[in-house]
């Protein structure tokens, strides 16, 4: 029973570029081979050809490489083409799709029997030129990433967030294999989706956001609120949902309040003083006017009888007033030297 070697691939990282170099070990038989498409591939034939009498290397029923111990007779590609007998290698350049199919390794000893062939399949591959990764905001707050490629052939898709594989988690659909996923709205940070085939690996990164959604739970009205909302056109649960309040907390904030309304009357007394204080100090600066003192001067004053035949039979003084004067005083200080009062000559 012949053993199926699993490939052995030395993958380049690609940018759709002519010249990518693969090995594979052929030595097994029934080897499956990947090569790029425009690239090259190093093929492990046999550990050595000097061990060898002759051999044959065949492409279906073409024989392509024919030689002997260290000697190479014929090589149908020799203008692409290079076999090294000391390692048995032989390089392919300028791939292309012909040039995958089944090929045959015949050896023989030196009678010329044949001795047990070994057959490798070479498969040709388009590399992954580029990727293309496109996010969109849904209108829930979800985010789809969709994932694309240039060229490649078979391409496999892998998705990772901040390093690691996309858990079912941070998925609302897809999974981390596909190219179109669904990311749930708390998802945020460095998303890369990956292509790769047999023969090229390349990856897009982007960082992403949460989409300016934020989630809300909480209790308005006696409704309990409890959903993601675009946070630019929130109006439900405004105020933040705060922890129970502790009766430290509560006392605490009480003698706050005292404290601040004891120095808002502090500072309110001290003004009020203040402005008492400098009325004051303004009323007693002011010049106080002196009253005016006014002189009274008495004229000639004269008192008549009159005379005692009248019908009442009664006395009545009759009396007569001169001019009365009145000068203004100096507003200069006068001592008070007696009585002020000038009578003129008063008669009976």
């Amino acid at each position: 029973m012949k053993a199926v070697v699993g490939l052995l691939l030395m993958l380049l990282r690609v940018s759709h570029v002519p010249g990518v170099e693969i090995y594979c070990d052929g030595r097994q038989d029934a080897a499956q081979c990947y090569g790029a498409l425009g690239g090259t591939v190093v093929l492990r034939l046999m550990d050595s050809a000097s061990e060898i009498t002759k051999y044959q290397w065949k492409f279906n029923t073409t024989v392509i490489l024919n030689g002997k111990t260290n000697r190479i007779d014929s090589n149908l590609i020799a203008n692409r083409s290079v076999f090294t007998p000391s390692n048995g290698t032989f390089r392919i350049n300028d791939l292309s799709r012909t040039d995958g199919g089944v090929y045959t390794l015949e050896t023989f000893d030196s009678s010329g029997k044949s001795l047990e062939p070994r057959t490798l399949q070479l498969f040709i591959q388009a590399p992954v030129s580029s990727v293309r990764l496109v996010t969109e905001c849904l209108s829930q707050g979800e985010m789809r990433a969709s994932c694309s490629s240039e060229g490649g052939d078979s391409p496999q898709y892998s998705w990772t967030l901040g390093g690691r594989t996309l858990t079912h988690t941070e998925l609302l659909s897809g999974n981390h294999e596909t190219n179109n996923i669904t990311l749930k709205q708390h998802v945020s940070g460095r998303l890369v989706c990956s292509v790769k085939n047999n023969v090229s690996h390349v990856s897009k990164e982007e960082t992403i956001s949460n989409c300016g959604f934020i989630y809300i739970n909480c209790t308005s009205n006696g409704t309990h609120i409890s959903q993601w909302v675009f946070a630019a056109n929130n109006t439900l649960c405004i105020e933040p949902t705060t922890a129970p309040t502790t009766v430290r907390d509560t006392t605490v904030a009480i003698l706050q309040a005292m404290a601040g309304a004891l120095a808002a009357l502090v500072i309110l007394l001290v003004v009020g003083v203040a402005v008492i204080y400098a009325h004051k100090k303004k009323k007693s600066n002011e010049p106080q006017e002196e009253a005016d003192d006014q002189e009274l001067t008495y004229a000639d004053v004269r008192i008549l009888q009159r005379q005692r035949g009248q019908v009442k039979q009664r006395e009545e003084v009759e009396v007569e007033y001169g001019q009365v004067k009145f000068s203004q005083r100096s507003r200069q200080p006068v001592e008070p030297t007696g009585d002020n009062c000038v009578y003129a000559m008063v008669r009976r």
